[in-house]
């Protein structure tokens, strides 16, 4: 009985913790942290399973989160989540799947382990105040608070343009096609004149050090890599798979039996590439390269 009512839940509890972490690895080990502390709870007083299992990782993800941080400051180079293999196809909900795209990842970033907690469970879960106040162990008013404070901070950080999947899909397959065989003309037509490239390589892997910012640069950049081997592989030798990474259309680039780097776009409010976040650092394409898909529970 212990087992399937975690079991039940699974799904949902790592993307809790995901969205919290940005990191599958240490989801999976805030997961099995909850499963420990859900063995040892006396579950005869537990009236509600599920809230109280959100609870527990919600604050192993948060005390992950803090020790997390100050790894971070140290990280070598752009930090980007881990990205994810992701199947949306039951609700097609834009919402749910936007929660946890790597654009909104990186946002969540610079929010503080209490606010990204509560925005998570708020934004993409819609825990009532009084439910997240419980799970944090805070006040509904510490937690209305924090809650506005976070989201006034996402919606300045990150504007939103509203495109359709299979706009933003035909964008993300014209772009890698004009990528990979160097195509300056349509990588400037899909590029919008301030883009942003974003390059997680974590000092492994080589990778450009600061974001690469301007049409010209990006596409210059692109041209570069589709021109000489990456990591001992010849650019005619990279399998090119678009498949669905963190709730939209991205990219995963294998080869020699290994993956080597995974790439999504945002769009602009005009349908151009505004932003390109390329990971690369081989810490974090474990879970794409054991090709686990998450499900998208909300």
């Amino acid at each position: 009985m212990t087992e399937s009512v975690f079991a039940d839940h699974r799904s949902l509890l790592f993307s809790v913790a995901y969205r919290i972490l940005g990191s599958a690895a240490d989801a999976e080990d805030a997961v099995q942290d909850a499963w420990v502390r859900w063995s040892a709870a006396d579950r005869s007083r537990v009236a509600d399973p599920k809230a109280y299992l959100v609870r527990i990782v919600s604050n192993v993800a948060m005390d992950r989160l803090r020790s997390a941080s100050v790894r971070r400051e140290t990280y070598i180079g752009p930090w980007l989540p881990e990205p994810i293999l992701t199947t949306s196809d039951a609700a097609d909900d834009v919402a749910v799947a936007d929660s946890v795209s790597t654009a909104l990842l990186v946002v969540l970033e610079s929010l503080s382990p209490l606010e990204r907690v509560v925005f998570v469970l708020r934004e993409a879960f819609g825990f009532t105040y009084r439910e997240i106040g419980h799970a944090v162990e805070r006040s509904e008013d510490t937690v209305r608070q924090a809650a506005a404070r976070a989201r006034a901070h996402v919606q300045a950080r990150r504007p939103r343009f509203p495109a359709t999947r299979a706009r933003h899909r035909a964008v993300t397959e014209r772009f890698v096609a004009a990528a990979s065989g160097g195509d300056l003309n349509t990588l400037m037509e899909l590029l919008a004149p301030d883009v942003a490239l974003w390059t997680d390589g974590g000092g492994k892997v080589r990778q450009a050090m600061r974001p690469v910012i301007g049409a010209e640069r990006v596409a210059a950049w692109f041209a570069g890599v589709a021109s000489r081997p990456y990591e001992g592989v010849d650019p005619a030798d990279m399998v090119i798979e678009v498949v669905e990474l963190n709730g939209a259309t991205g990219v995963v680039f294998s080869g020699a039996g290994r993956v080597f780097a995974t790439l999504t776009v945002d769009l602009d409010d005009e349908g151009r590439v505004a932003t390109i976040h390329n990971v690369a650092n081989p810490d974090k394409l474990h879970d794409v390269a054991a090709g686990t898909v998450h499900p998208l529970p909300s």
